[in-house]
C-alpha cells in the first residue's frame, strides 16, 4: 500500500492532470489556421508568438509535472496559462446567444471557460502541496476530511 500512497496514485493524479495539454500542442499544429485565428481575435500583438508560447507550455510543463521535476514552478505557470486563456478567448460573456435555446458559442466558451479555472484550482492545489492523503486512511474513513497543511 506505500507504493501504491508514494508512487502509484500521485502519478496518476499528475497524469490526470495535464494529459490534456499535449494533445492541445498536438491539436495546433494539426490545425495551425485554426489555432491562428484563435490566437488572432485577442487584442494582443503577434499572435504566431502567442501560439508558440502557448505550445511551449503545452508540451513542457506536463512533462515537468509529471516527472517531478520543477513541478511547483511548472504548474503556477500552466495555471496562469489557463486562467489567461480562459479571460482572453473563452469570454462567454460576449455571445449573445449565450441563453438562447439549442446550440450556442456562448455556452461552449462559458464551459471551456470553467473547465480552465477547475485546471487552475487543481495546479494550485498540486503547488500547495506534494503529498497526498494516505489511501488506506481514505479506505478506512471514507468521510472523514483531510487534514490542512500547516505552513511549510
Amino acid at each position: 500500500m506505500l507504493w501504491l500512497n508514494l508512487v502509484a496514485l500521485p502519478l496518476f493524479a499528475r497524469i490526470c492532470l495535464v494529459c490534456m495539454f499535449p494533445f492541445s500542442g498536438i491539436d495546433k499544429i494539426l490545425h495551425w489556421e485554426g489555432a491562428m485565428k484563435q490566437a488572432s481575435s485577442s487584442f494582443l500583438p503577434c499572435p504566431q508568438c502567442l501560439l508558440l508560447m502557448g505550445m511551449t507550455i503545452e508540451f513542457l510543463t506536463p512533462v515537468c509535472i509529471v516527472l517531478g521535476w520543477h513541478d511547483h514552478l511548472a504548474a503556477f505557470i500552466l495555471a496562469g496559462y489557463c486562467a489567461i486563456t480562459a479571460i482572453l478567448f473563452h469570454n462567454f460573456w460576449a455571445y449573445k446567444d449565450f441563453w438562447a435555446q439549442g446550440e450556442s458559442a456562448g455556452r461552449s466558451h462559458f464551459w471551456d471557460f470553467t473547465k480552465n479555472f477547475c485546471l487552475v484550482g487543481g495546479l494550485l492545489l498540486l503547488i500547495e502541496t506534494s503529498s497526498f492523503y494516505p489511501l488506506q486512511t481514505l479506505v478506512s474513513h471514507p468521510l472523514a476530511s483531510a487534514p490542512m497543511q500547516a505552513s511549510k
